[in-house]
């Protein structure tokens, strides 16, 4: 029996999936079993119309198609080919696949086209290294070459996907394209792209110098940020922004971003810009976290991994949001459980958020008058549990002040000290950077000098500082010596940071 590979997809994996077909007398009939979805079942008339409109021969026979293992559920349109691939060459008996994987959804005319899934599929199997030649349309392809270490076959129809298996000489289908060239760095053999093309930039947020430094320091070391400040004082603008300073990415990372982007129906780019998420207050907790009454499926927590999630008018959000947020902010991984499923995201991503200063806004004005009374500004802060807050690296209070706008700052000057704070830290040997390193590594690393060392312990006494806010000065101080480029901490590098904290 003929075996033509192909693959589904699982939640954020991948699982190889054998199509097996038989050919029977009887009353002729077409079936495809192996737990299959609708979509799938759909395939039977697409396969018909494509083979019959190429003048294939539709066997009359019964037919079978298996998708194995049966106990898996099987999703998706890409399954197309390697079914028409199995009738079309039913009566071929010498032919063999291979290891070949084939994708790809079948137009009725029989041309070959492009599936949201197909890259997050090819991903997964790459990384587990268990694909390596890969058989797909162009428009496929086209995303798929910026996987490392898999050759890929291009078959823009059913019939060049029959020459293709027929054929002695497979080189002749080979894809080769020149990928686009951004700026890169190479350290201890690894290297990391970022682009200089800043769509939105510092240079245009007026004044807030306090603010674009906690926003240099954030983007340098992976710091969870929140500013307060009166509305249209640049909160927002500043955090648009913060999204186009952040460390170059590994190819690694830039493939896990297109991977989420194609596992959320969104078209996948292979830029060096690490995501933006920022969901409305009135988001469910599903849609933040992921659920589904089955089956778990992602939320902004899990897509926005290696980017940012930003909280705009976050005391607005449900308390019950804001709590849950805990777990993901301090182990950076969040596990979905369901009935048929249990899934663990990664959640490394760097959260800001924005806010007023009581209900009105205008308690820090200094052109407005606040109209709040002190219980209503209470309650107002009281919506953020000390808990919560606790996992926030920088709290920065902002004025509405725009005099102080001599000191004018491009996204270009931030991001070259980003660089270099980045450069330092891998050169270092962290795995991680600044904002999310494990305990071990914050005594490996965050090593203070003496006085440094005498002003912590004040600190500690009298702002009674938490075991995890001490670690929260030392990373923000380690990132701030890292900007200033300190081998230790110093007594400078450790006053700025507690000044982040919040009172």
């Amino acid at each position: 029996m003929k075996i033509i590979k192909s693959a589904v997809q699982e939640l954020i994996d991948a699982t190889v999936i054998d199509v097996e077909a038989s050919f029977t007398k009887g009353m002729p009939s077409f079936t495809i079993v192996g737990m299959v979805s609708t979509n799938i079942n759909e395939s039977k008339d697409r396969v018909k119309s494509a083979l019959l409109i190429n003048d294939f021969k539709f066997p009359p026979l019964k037919i079978t198609i298996n998708l194995s293992p049966s106990e898996i559920s099987k999703k998706g349109t890409h399954f197309d080919l390697a079914i028409a691939l199995q009738i079309a060459l039913f009566d071929e008996q010498k032919l063999e696949f291979g290891d070949y994987f084939f994708f790809g959804e079948l137009a009725l005319d029989g041309t070959i086209k492009d599936t949201s899934h197909i890259f997050a599929i090819v991903l997964s199997l790459a990384k587990k290294l268990v694909l390596k030649k890969v058989v797909v349309c162009e428009q496929s392809a086209e995303k798929l070459a910026n996987i490392r270490n898999i050759d890929l076959y291009v078959v823009n129809s059913l019939n060049s996907a029959i020459e293709f298996v027929k054929s002695d000489e497979k080189e002749k289908f080979i894809y080769k394209k020149e990928q686009k060239k951004y700026k890169e760095i190479e350290i201890f053999d690894e290297k990391y792209f970022y682009d200089t093309n800043y769509l939105e930039d510092f240079k245009d947020v007026l004044g807030q110098d306090m603010a674009k430094y906690a926003a240099l320091i954030s983007a340098a070391g992976n710091h969870n940020l929140i500013m307060e400040g009166s509305p249209g004082c640049g909160k927002s603008m500043i955090s648009k922004r913060l999204q186009y300073i952040l460390t170059p990415m590994s190819l690694d990372e830039i493939l896990e971003k297109a991977k989420l982007q194609a596992l959320d129906y969104k078209d996948v780019d292979f830029t060096p810009i690490r995501t933006f998420r920022n969901p409305h207050h009135s988001s469910t907790k599903s849609s933040i976290f992921g659920g589904g009454s089955s089956n778990a499926k992602m939320g902004e927590v899990a897509l926005s991994n290696s980017g940012i999630l930003f909280f705009d008018e976050l005391p607005h959000f449900p308390s019950n949001i804001l709590e849950a947020l805990r777990e993901p902010l301090e182990d950076h991984k969040i596990l979905i459980s369901r009935v048929n499923s249990k899934v663990l995201y990664s959640t490394k991503f760097i959260f800001v958020a924005a806010m007023n200063p009581c209900p009105c806004g205008n308690k820090l004005s200094s052109i407005k008058e606040c109209r709040c009374n002190e219980l209503e500004i209470q309650r107002y802060k009281n919506r953020l549990s000390e808990p919560f807050l606790d996992r926030i690296d920088l709290y920065l209070v902002m004025n509405d002040s725009f005099n102080d706008n001599k000191n004018i700052v491009t996204s270009a000057e931030l991001h070259k000290s980003v660089i270099e704070a980045f450069i330092r830290q891998k050169q270092r040997g962290q795995t991680e950077l600044n904002g999310k390193l494990s305990d071990e590594d914050i005594k490996k690393y965050c090593i203070l000098d003496e006085e440094s060392r005498d002003i912590l312990e004040k600190a500690r006494v009298n702002y009674a500082l938490s075991f995890r806010s001490i670690n929260k000065v030392l990373k923000v101080a380690r990132t701030i010596a890292d900007i200033n480029g300190n081998e230790i901490i110093t007594k400078s590098d450790l006053l700025k940071s507690l000044n982040f904290r919040r009172r």
